[in-house]
């Protein structure tokens, strides 16, 4: 008998169709192909909240969709490894996929991203989508980190220990796959920023709006200190995000429910 699946892409038709007989939630894991230092994999940002992805449906009564493994990464134009795709066509892949999920049945459609120079393009593609979907259906971005507390965040994933193959993102890969790694090969980089008022707005400015800006910021492409990555802290990593995923989802629903109809 064929077992159980919640990927989408490994379901038979009548076996999607008895899911959306009780459920209507669909995860689209959403990422890159871009250098990850030269210790990770190119796909690291599919990966991941794949992974997230797929911890999280069970909990939540959904399928994940096949990955969206192509992304907007014109900031790491420069190395080698990065295969992206135009704004515009990012866009209008991730409103066409939100409509054909409407489709055929699903009511909560979730672009879990795991590359963060994708999000406001998913959240505009979404509202470029907003129009062809049926009434009552909701697509929306959703970052697997965005759910950290402050502590989780200062622990895993912030500019003060990097952002970028980092050693909590190449740990979760490594808990995923540890074959994915080669951690022989982890260094330590930070790009040279100076003091300023507002960070946030800063490497807004600087890395969203400029073609090979992390090229220029960083010469091996690691954004952090990788040297340290392991199995264990990768798992606790995994772990924190898809909590935080969770509780993220309750969040926006909860949010959607408490507004009038107007």
């Amino acid at each position: 008998m064929k077992p159980p699946t919640v990927f989408l892409g490994e379901m038979t038709n009548p076996e999607l169709e008895a899911f959306l007989a009780a459920h209507d939630t669909v995860i689209v894991p959403t990422g890159s192909t871009e250098q990850h230092g030269p210790h990770g994999p190119l796909l690291t940002d599919v990966i991941v909240p794949n992974e997230v992805a797929r911890r999280v449906a069970p909990r939540i009564g959904a399928v994940v969709a096949p990955t969206i493994n192509y992304g907007l990464s014109y900031p790491h134009v420069g190395f080698t490894g990065v295969v992206h795709i135009r704004i515009p066509t990012f866009m209008a892949l991730v409103e066409d996929v939100a409509v054909s999920l409407a489709a055929i049945g699903f009511r909560r459609i979730v672009f879990l991203n795991g590359h963060y120079d994708n999000t406001m393009a998913i959240a505009y593609a979404c509202a470029n989508a907003a129009p062809r979907l049926p009434e009552a259906v909701r697509a929306f971005p959703v970052n697997y980190w965005d759910g950290m507390t402050p502590s989780e965040a200062a622990e895993f994933f912030d500019p003060s220990n990097g952002l970028h193959a980092n050693r909590g993102e190449t740990s979760a890969v490594m808990a995923i796959d540890e074959g994915l790694v080669d951690l022989a090969a982890a260094n330590a980089e930070m790009p040279p920023f100076p003091d300023v008022t507002n960070g946030a707005a800063v490497h807004t400015a600087f890395f969203f709006t400029t073609p090979g800006s992390v090229h220029r910021a960083t010469r091996s492409g690691t954004w952090g200190d990788a040297r340290e990555a392991s199995v264990e802290f990768g798992q606790r990593y995994l772990g924190v995000v898809t909590e935080a995923t969770v509780r993220t989802l309750d969040d926006i629903e909860r949010t959607f429910a408490a507004m009038p109809a107007r």
